[in-house]
């Protein structure tokens, strides 16, 4: 009797968008384009202005492609937290909406995880916009070493389901999934595969304007969550704020 041909496992994308209008055709283009083809595009649209919305409905003819809208801005996270509610895929993979995937990115990166055995991954990357620079993360985070070097970039996530547990994104506009990568860190290690599949967009609106914003709200996270003393948030902060500064000059971390 032959052998079964192993079935492909699901992945659903989750998309925060938010008036990305110049950005959002490139982004779901390269997600369309996947090799990898069992995958689910689940976009929350953050009550963008018209033009993002003609954008969008024009991809929705996409039966891969299911979008919600949302008729009040509540920031990136709790889209993110909307979407994954509605998700019930095998894994789930994040972009967001001005971020660009290589074609086969998907693909060589399931195939690393079902390889190896993880659960959680995240891949080296690609900077673009004002200035072009490869940012190659350590080959392991847990959660000591992330609340020091807060390099894993969450357009190169892809994690199972079964890690999610309670974790979740704060509804701040801010600094959001640095607390949702601490919470999954503190269950288990991430693991780096080191090929540059993803394009990280430079927005000089996210540049140093809101660099202060990001350290706030990483001292309050590390307070109130993580539990750190003083000290030990001010010696997070240092270490993020010169990885950070190698890696592409404030970018939101």
């Amino acid at each position: 009797m032959a052998n079964k041909k192993k079935k492909k496992a699901t992945v659903d994308i989750i998309l925060p968008n938010y008036n990305s209008y110049e950005f959002i055709d490139e982004t779901l283009k390269s997600i369309i384009n996947q090799t990898y083809t069992n995958w689910k595009c689940i976009i929350v649209d953050d009550c963008s202005d018209k033009k993002t919305i003609k954008s969008l409905k024009y991809f929705s003819k996409n039966k891969k492609i299911k979008i919600y809208w949302l008729k009040k801005n509540y920031g990136a996270g709790y889209c993110r937290n909307y979407a994954i509610k509605k998700s019930k895929s095998s894994y789930i993979a994040f972009i967001d909406s001005d971020d660009i995937w290589k074609k086969d990115k998907l693909e060589t990166q399931l195939r690393f995880m079902e390889n190896n055995n993880y659960s959680f991954t995240y891949t080296s990357y690609e900077t673009f916009g004002k200035k072009i620079k490869y940012v190659r993360p350590p080959n392991e985070f847990d959660y000591k070493k992330f609340i020091h070097n807060t390099s894993i970039c969450t357009s190169t996530m892809v994690l199972k389901r079964e890690i999610l547990n309670k974790a979740k994104f704060t509804d701040t506009k801010i600094c959001e999934d640095y607390f949702f990568k601490c919470e999954l860190l503190k269950n288990c290690n991430a693991y780096c595969l080191d090929d540059y599949l993803t394009q990280y967009r430079i927005r000089r609106d996210s540049l140093q304007s809101n660099s202060l914003k990001n350290f706030y709200w990483i001292w309050k996270i590390n307070r109130e969550f993580n539990k750190l003393n003083i000290l030990e948030n001010l010696i997070s902060l240092t270490f993020i704020s010169f990885n950070s500064l190698i890696k592409y000059g404030f970018k939101n971390l």
